[in-house]
């Protein structure tokens, strides 16, 4: 029997979020329900509140979470109820291209619920990155539940749903950060972060923050890195090149998605270093680099997509990390807060006041 729960709506086009009743259908073939324990509010979340995504409003918001499954539909056996799992954005088909060529995270055919919830007069809600968690309970499918240790708390774990496997994935998976590399992070919001915080875990012997804003610079100390430069008072490139013996950074990560800041992040790299872009640009964005300086300067310019993750394989393991101690989520969590204060939330976002709100159920 279909479920009624509360949950977060942004009705139209750059109109308040409200709380809305939910109608949660029984999970279908292949879908599961879940019951959200906290979700983060991610700046993808505004992204879609303000159309930046998509029109197809109403959306159910929130992606980046953490619950129980309740209830499982047919041929379902990766999960079952009573499993704390993680939600991901990217279930893998297992079939195409990707997939049968053994590199399932670049996955070309990836799928969600196929029922939709709605609201109470039947509206169809368009779930935020097919999973719509800003709610007592969700709709998924079933891949989209990663299964990991119930020993972490909720408000952390669902992190890792999104902005921080973002980061982390960067530096690690996309970046291919090693023992002794130098790494700069341009842009240390919640994704440059935890970009940092993966470089460090890959034990980069220098990790250079870069932003406008000097609260940012002391978070991303804390998170691990080495140096910090103010790119409002001071060339981030010749601030880079002069903190890595006049060479360039090995890996430079591009937290920000802007073509100035991309420029940057282009020319403090060294000779066959390594780009990456995990900041998400808007689609009348341009980039304008001289060929012969993309073939001179050699080495890589990659996009990280969800950090190259594979949620069964990477999600566990950061978990494990956390509860050893080795990677501490709860330094992303600036504040907890209701369901009711999400539109406050991304006001405080703008403003750049938090790393991460996380609603709490």
């Amino acid at each position: 029997m279909a479920q009624e729960v509360r949950g977060v709506i942004a009705p139209g086009k750059n109109e308040p979020v409200r709380v809305e009743t939910i109608v949660v259908p029984d999970p279908g073939p292949g879908e599961a329900v879940v019951k959200v324990q906290a979700c983060g509010v991610c700046h993808t979340d505004l992204h879609y509140k303000q159309g930046g995504i998509n029109d197809d409003f109403p959306f159910l918001l929130g992606h980046e979470a953490a619950g129980v499954v309740e209830s499982v539909g047919e041929g379902v056996t990766e999960v079952a109820p009573g499993d704390f799992v993680i939600l991901n954005w990217r279930a893998v088909c297992g079939q195409c291209r990707a997939c049968l060529r053994g590199r399932p995270q670049y996955c070309f055919n990836t799928h969600t619920a196929k029922q939709k919830m709605t609201l109470k007069d039947g509206t169809e809600l368009s779930p935020a990155l097919g999973i719509g968690a800003f709610a007592e309970k969700t709709l998924v499918a079933a891949g989209q539940c990663t299964k990991v240790d119930p020993a972490v708390a909720p408000e952390v774990a669902g992190l890792l749903g999104c902005g921080v496997m973002a980061g982390i994935g960067a530096a690690i998976n996309t970046g291919g950060v090693g023992r002794g590399d130098s790494v700069a992070v341009i842009g240390c919001g919640g994704v440059g972060d935890a970009a940092i915080a993966g470089s460090r875990l890959a034990g980069a012997a220098r990790i250079i923050a870069v932003d406008i804003d000097d609260r940012k610079l002391a978070k991303a100390r804390e998170m691990g890195a080495t140096h910090t430069v103010n790119s409002r008072s001071t060339d981030p490139v010749e601030a880079i090149r002069e903190l890595t013996g006049g060479h360039g950074a090995d890996v430079v990560i591009e937290a920000v998605g802007r073509p100035e800041t991309y420029e940057q992040a282009f020319y403090a790299r060294d000779l066959a270093g390594t780009v990456v872009l995990v900041g998400v640009p808007t689609p009348e964005m341009k980039l304008e680099l001289p060929l012969l300086d993309v073939f001179g300067r050699g080495g890589a310019l990659k996009s990280s997509w969800y950090g190259d993750c594979l949620p069964s394989r990477d999600f566990p393991m950061l978990v494990d990390l956390h509860l050893q101690g080795r990677l501490d989520l709860g330094a992303f969590v600036t504040e907890t807060i209701g369901l009711g204060d999400v539109e406050k939330a991304f006001a405080r976002m703008h403003e750049g006041d938090v790393l991460r709100s996380v609603v709490v159920f």
